[in-house]
């Protein structure tokens, strides 16, 4: 069973909601004894993903013998953006086992693991797990296709050491959850062979990954990309850039953050359209209800294909 735990959108910086919070995580979230493990629904392992597309992966490979949160949730809200509350930190001091990104996307969460110390509780760092640098630009690693794979093994991994007796079964539905990422790499492949070097704007490197993967050239630059992810004001030059790239149909897509626009990006949006130019949003975190990791996956690729085979746009899941 996932149980979701609500998002509040909040203004930026994150790290000032976190810091504001932290006196009452760290009241909120003092522990038992230390190593003392933590269970609901009888032996079930206690377990929180800081994204759902992470916790979607614990409850995949763990199934009936994982009680699984997921933090940030809700596809209408900022996933940088985040509002530190009492029963979130709870949640996350009860877990025995807890996934986060890594690369400052979520650094919430290693300051409410820090405020309720647990010797007995496993962290598994995406960054850290993927040997990435602290200087990594970009930081949603779900979307490079050899992330997940990774997770499901140390997911594996750490439920097998905190049950044993279960081991088996986390390897094998861990096998089972790899061997499904195959559709979806099959369409990266697919699209690759079918239309390389296909020339996409962006507004933020949500899916970069992904496109990259694709063999996509992304003509936004860098830049640019981590203004509008950051909520920092582009330079008038990039700005210029990004509009040409519609102006003059230098792109055959714009890819988009459906869950964070603004009147910048809603102008982007317009253009493109006016020009002829297909949209697809794209999501930070997984859409629910109605899909799972792969499913996701799966569709923003489907996606990208029909915006460049038949000039279709899908703005919404």
């Amino acid at each position: 069973m996932i149980i979701i735990t609500a998002m509040l959108k909040c203004g930026k910086p994150l790290a000032a909601a976190v810091a504001a919070s932290a006196a009452l995580l760290a009241s909120a979230c003092a522990p038992g004894p230390a190593g003392a493990p933590s269970t609901a629904s009888g032996d079930a392992i206690v377990a929180v993903g800081a994204e759902n597309e992470y916790a979607n992966v614990i409850q995949q490979v763990g199934g009936k013998y994982v009680r699984v949160s997921a933090i940030e949730s809700n596809p209408a809200t900022d996933p940088h953006t985040y509002e530190a509350s009492s029963s979130v930190a709870q949640e996350i001091s009860s877990a025995r086992l807890v996934i986060q990104n890594g690369v400052g996307y979520d650094t919430f969460m290693t300051t409410i693991e820090n405020a309720a110390p647990n010797s007995s509780r496993k962290v598994i760092d995406v960054q850290k797990l993927l040997g990435l640098p602290d200087s990594t630009p970009n930081p949603h690693l779900w979307y490079q296709p050899t992330t997940m794979p990774a997770v499901a093994n140390a997911v594996a991994a750490d439920l097998a050491a905190i049950q044993p007796a279960h081991a088996s079964y986390f390897q094998a539905s861990a096998h089972t959850f790899i061997g499904s990422l195959a559709a979806w790499h099959q369409a990266i492949a697919s699209f690759r062979a079918k239309y390389p070097g296909t020339p996409v704007a962006v507004t933020e490197p949500v899916a970069d990954y992904m496109l990259q993967a694709a063999g996509t050239d992304i003509m936004t630059p860098f830049a640019f990309q981590a203004d509008i992810m950051n909520g920092v004001d582009p330079p008038a030059q990039n700005v210029a850039l990004e509009r040409n790239l519609f102006a003059q149909h230098k792109v055959k897509v714009l890819l988009y953050n459906q869950q964070v626009t603004d009147t910048l990006t809603q102008s982007f949006i317009s253009l493109a359209h006016q020009n002829g130019i297909p949209v697809v949003g794209v999501y930070e975190t997984m859409p629910t209800p109605g899909y799972d990791y792969q499913s996701w996956m799966r569709t923003e690729v489907q996606d990208l294909q029909k915006a460049i085979a038949s000039k279709t746009s899908t703005e919404k899941l």
